[in-house]
């Protein structure tokens, strides 16, 4: 797969083999058209919810928290992403935020490649701990 600045990416493995599978987090990345491929896959949505309902992390950054929305993952909670992409889209039941990264319950959304590395240090928060996330940020001399 090509995405939008030419960088190749090239999977492990098919959706499909790992559709039954469940994950600990399933984080979304950003760019158009590339959030709309997602959104525009029933199994992605399918993923999503099934991932919610076990209690595990969903997350979004740039455009592809708009995938979150469709799914009915933002309901009821604080949410960010790309500027216009949650603003533009009917949501009364999303409160969007313009934080760089916003953590609500097992949903975390960020807004773009200029937050892309706190969304991460919160990925890493989430899947290890504070302890891992600190000692990570350290080493990036911020």
């Amino acid at each position: 797969m090509k995405a939008s600045r030419g960088v190749v990416l090239l999977p492990d493995t098919t959706l499909d083999a790992v559709l039954d599978e469940a994950f600990d987090l399933v984080v979304l990345p950003g760019g158009l058209p590339g959030a709309d491929h997602l959104d525009n896959d029933p199994r992605i949505h399918q993923i999503l919810n099934r991932t919610q309902q076990a209690g595990r992390y969903t997350a979004a950054i740039c455009a592809a928290p708009k995938v979150l929305a469709h799914a009915g993952l933002l309901d009821g909670k604080q949410a960010t992403g790309y500027p216009g992409i949650l603003d533009k889209m009917d949501l009364p039941q999303v409160d969007v935020d313009l934080r760089p990264v916003i953590r609500d319950g097992n949903v975390i959304t960020s807004r773009g490649p200029g937050t892309a590395m706190d969304f991460a240090l919160e990925l890493i928060e989430i899947l290890t701990d504070k302890a891992k996330r600190d000692e990570v940020e350290a080493g990036l001399v911020r």
